[in-house]
């Protein structure tokens, strides 16, 4: 009785500072192995991401919304620090728009963008196909990708707290609100 009492007390102390226990059980948004680009091995993204904010989006290299990368770099440069981590998952789901190698993928990323948070292996996200990441994110959120660079934001505890759709920009008042929040 008195571990269990002692147990919740430290779960809603570290609730409350912000912070998630190492031992607590992996969230079913980042349940998931996933290889960053031009990497050999796969990151489990509990144990790399876990007591972060995560904002999850879907990239592309040839898409109108591609410039959000630098949106998305100068977010995760200003708020890394507070617990942000941006994660990055290339595809090609729609209009073909993301037909690069991994190598390609993050040459490009890397020259026009000078981008420095995690970017993964190219993976399916619009409905029919999705990969399971997706999906659990879809199914959490009510939605899956409409097009490239959709966003979902989970706090620290892995839930999923705002999905937003391509057209809203990295620096959108909404996205910064609910990021700021998070944190």
């Amino acid at each position: 009785m008195t571990y269990t009492i002692l147990f919740i007390s430290a779960l809603l102390t570290a609730s409350a500072a912000g912070t998630v226990a190492a031992d607590t059980p992996c969230t079913p948004l980042l349940d998931f192995a996933k290889r960053p680009l031009a990497a050999t091995e796969s990151v489990q993204l509990c144990d790399a991401y876990r007591g972060k904010v995560v904002l999850i989006v879907n990239t592309a290299s040839r898409c109108g919304y591609t410039p959000q990368y630098e949106g998305l770099q100068a977010l995760y440069e200003a708020k890394r620090d507070q617990g942000l981590v941006i994660l990055a998952f290339p595809s090609n789901d729609f209009g073909g728009q993301e037909p690069g190698s991994a190598e390609e993928i993050r040459e490009f990323c890397r020259i026009n963008y000078g981008v420095t948070f995690p970017v993964f292996e190219k993976i399916r996200v619009a409905r029919d196909g999705a990969d399971p990441l997706y999906q659990r994110l879809a199914e959490a959120a009510g939605e899956y990708p409409a097009w490239n660079f959709h966003k979902y934001l989970l706090d620290r505890q892995g839930r999923l707290v705002a999905s937003f759709p391509s057209r809203v920009r990295p620096d959108d008042p909404k996205l910064m609100k609910a990021v700021e929040e998070a944190l």
